[in-house]
């Protein structure tokens, strides 16, 4: 299982995900059931809905899941003078 720092790591992880892999990697989060999947599943084999519009709205639904079941918050970038910031005189 992967461990989240923050909401961008779970977007960063979910990006490269194809629907099939999506599935697979969201499991052990159980994030969404067996009737969902089937559900998805249906709508694309009835061609009622485009495979490429379900899953970006499973991985906002598995983003949103997550951010709330881990607590993630955004990621707070580094200023570029922190190096700076740290020096003694």
């Amino acid at each position: 299982m992967m461990i989240f720092e923050d909401i961008q790591d779970v977007e960063e992880w979910l990006a490269p995900l194809d629907y099939v892999t999506f599935w697979d990697a969201v499991a052990p989060y159980e994030v969404f059931d067996d009737r969902e999947r089937d559900h998805c599943g249906a709508l694309i084999a009835g061609g009622r809905v485009k495979q490429s519009l379900v899953l970006d709205g499973l991985k906002i639904a598995a983003r949103l899941a997550l951010t709330k079941k881990f607590g993630l918050t955004e990621r707070i970038p580094e200023p570029a003078v922190a190096p700076y910031l740290k020096s003694v005189h």
